[in-house]
């Protein structure tokens, strides 16, 4: 006998990797609108708006750019923990492509004025978006390399970059903080037809690599190298090649989500740049669904809305007045309600609310 086709769409909503973070997300803003008065106010300024929720969007599109290339590396069964090293190797190597001279100590005037010029550039805004994302690529086939073909622990194979990357930052920068004047590329960080611009550029990203992973066999061979490694090794799959591609994709990621936050703050910051976001896309990716240390199915989507959860925790925190120092102790409180609802005896429970008693014939 069938069960009802109410119990059928529970089970089916329920066991989506959408349920949770959608759920979460509805319970955060609930929480917004009783308590922080004026939360959803969205105001008109020029050509784009403001408020509470653009600054979600805004904040949360680093992390989001992050999660997405930290999604494919732990559904091979892998992390990366130098996400956040790479932003800020990637913001030095943007921020010395365009104004090399900061780092003589004495300059001729002429050279002086054009540091402070916002239409001057030392190389082009191409080539320093290429560079960067090629070092950053760089990165990431760094750890790709250790974890696939030298067999290192994936936490222990990216711990090094993390450890080491953001020396390698400031040996670039030479410990200098740079100061980015040059307004094209500081447009990244700006608004651009209503919404931020670093939101457009997390849909492009979001559907390159959802079409990458979706419309060619590419995302099959992630899931199944996570989940069986060696059995897809014996099906014919190099395992060794996706994992490196994983890396590889996630590593330009980081290298995206540097450009954005250095655009943002107008600055080559690499003791602040990126710190600690590598927690938060991990914990994205997990509030979307997909399992770290086993791999297996994801969801790009999931881990989307897991970042906007991220920020929205952060951002609604400020609102209430918690202080800065305090808001690490929230999200850990965060990560012990997302370990109980993906636990299993919270999924049973969840499945059990849409059962109905059926009458007895």
């Amino acid at each position: 006998m069938r069960p009802p086709r109410s119990r059928q769409l529970w089970r089916r909503a329920t066991e989506s990797k959408l349920f949770f973070p959608v759920v979460m997300l509805g319970f955060i803003l609930l929480v917004d609108s009783i308590l922080v008065p004026g939360f959803f106010s969205i105001q008109p300024r020029g050509m784009n708006l403001y408020g509470s929720l653009i600054d979600i969007l805004r904040n949360a599109s680093t992390i989001m750019l992050l999660a997405i290339g930290m999604t494919l590396v732990i559904a091979t069964g892998g992390v990366d923990l130098s996400v956040g090293a790479v932003m800020a190797i990637a913001a030095s190597v943007a921020a010395l492509l365009m104004n090399p001279y900061v780092l003589a100590k004495e300059l001729p005037p002429h050279l002086m004025r054009l540091i402070n010029d916002p239409h001057f550039t030392f190389q082009p805004l191409w080539v320093v978006i290429l560079v960067t994302l090629l070092v950053a690529m760089a990165c990431g086939l760094w750890n790709g390399w250790l974890v696939a073909y030298v067999r290192i622990q994936p936490m222990v194979a990216t711990l090094i970059l993390m450890i080491a990357g953001r020396g390698i930052a400031q040996l670039i920068t030479n410990g200098v903080r740079i100061q980015i004047f040059y307004e094209p590329y500081a447009f990244i960080g700006q608004g651009w037809a209503i919404l931020p611009f670093s939101v457009y550029l997390v849909a492009v990203v979001y559907g390159a690599i959802w079409v990458i992973t979706r419309r060619t066999a590419i995302g099959m061979f992630i899931e199944s190298v996570g989940i069986n490694a060696r059995a897809s090794f014996f099906s014919g799959i190099n395992e060794k090649r996706i994992k490196l591609l994983a890396y590889v994709i996630c590593g330009l990621c980081a290298g995206l989500a540097g450009l954005v936050a250095s655009a943002n703050i107008k600055t080559s910051d690499a003791n602040n740049i990126g710190l600690t976001y590598e927690l938060d896309a991990i914990l994205a990716v997990v509030i979307g669904g997909t399992v770290l240390g086993a791999g297996g199915r994801f969801s790009l989507l999931a881990s989307l809305l897991g970042a906007i959860v991220m920020q929205a925790v952060t951002t609604s925190m400020y609102a209430l007045g918690v202080p800065a120092f305090a808001l690490q102790a929230i999200k850990g409180l965060v990560v012990i309600v997302v370990i109980l609802v993906y636990s299993e005896q919270a999924r049973g429970l969840l499945r059990g609310l849409g059962t109905r008693k059926e009458a007895s014939p």
